[in-house]
């Protein structure tokens, strides 16, 4: 790097990031990753920037969404090196796709009545332009989101062309319906599948209740932890050796407290 004027901060990280991946006393480490390799790691500070977030602390959000910019950087370099596209590709199309998505603010229409609406289907007619062609209502939908996402994404793309409960009592008898199966199913593989499709049911019924079924999990997960952790604390550090009577005491006591 030059010693000249400081570089803008977006310039001097993707100097780093070069420097980093240089064949020429380059990083080992950085310069044997690839797309796959790398992509773990963006998945995981996605969910660290989401975990910064639930935390309030303004500190370690913004030093989540430095770290989830590098992995941006980070594939734009090895796109770079393979003479595919660059940092600066990356940026321009997602802000051709913004004006694009938004034709209410960027264009010369009037304000859109209905911008969800909008914003849909002209996704849709970009995935239709990008296969030369009409596509499925549910193609684009990535098999990488954590599932009950995917489910929910599956369910809202199939819900916009018509294929969906009228109302919510058939989401309800469904989730009632998928119990008894799971219930019924005699081997394990039937098990594993009626057990998924219990789930699946699960995610329409919180769909139909406005509910954002992977949020919610979240927060029971988040909520399960910290009133284990607790009943740990009361048990004088471990659960273990205690029955699940006393167990179950604990739990109750925490929860208790909790509505105090």
């Amino acid at each position: 790097m030059s010693s000249g004027a400081p570089l803008a901060p977006i310039d001097r990280l993707l100097a780093i990031m070069a420097r980093l991946r240089d064949p020429d006393g380059g990083c080992e480490w950085d310069l044997a990753q690839d797309f796959s390799t790398i992509a773990p790691y963006t998945i995981e500070e996605a969910y660290e920037v989401s975990d910064a977030i639930d935390g309030g602390d303004a500190s370690a959000i913004c030093d989540e969404l430095g770290d989830l910019l590098l992995q941006i950087v980070f594939h734009s370099q090895i796109a770079t090196d393979q003479g595919l596209f660059g940092f600066d590709d990356v940026a321009n199309a997602v802000s051709d796709k913004m004006e694009r998505r938004h034709p209410h603010i960027f264009g010369d229409g009037n304000a859109a009545r209905d911008v969800v609406r909008q914003w849909e289907a002209i996704k849709e007619a970009e995935r239709n332009d990008a296969a030369d062609g009409p596509m499925g209502a549910l193609a684009g939908v990535a098999l990488s989101l954590p599932a009950l996402l995917r489910a929910q994404k599956l369910q809202g793309r199939a819900a916009r062309v018509g294929f969906d409960w009228p109302n919510i009592d058939g989401s309800r008898d469904k989730v009632d319906e998928e119990l008894v199966e799971v219930a019924e199913a005699s081997s394990d593989a039937e098990r594993h599948e009626e057990i998924g499709d219990l789930l699946f049911a699960v995610v329409n019924y919180a769909r139909h209740l406005g509910v954002d079924a992977e949020v919610a999990l979240r927060d029971a997960n988040g909520k399960f932890a910290r009133r284990f952790a607790a009943m740990e604390d009361r048990a004088g550090g471990s659960l273990s050796g205690l029955s699940l009577d006393a167990q179950e005491a604990y739990w109750l006591a925490v929860k208790a407290s909790e509505r105090r």
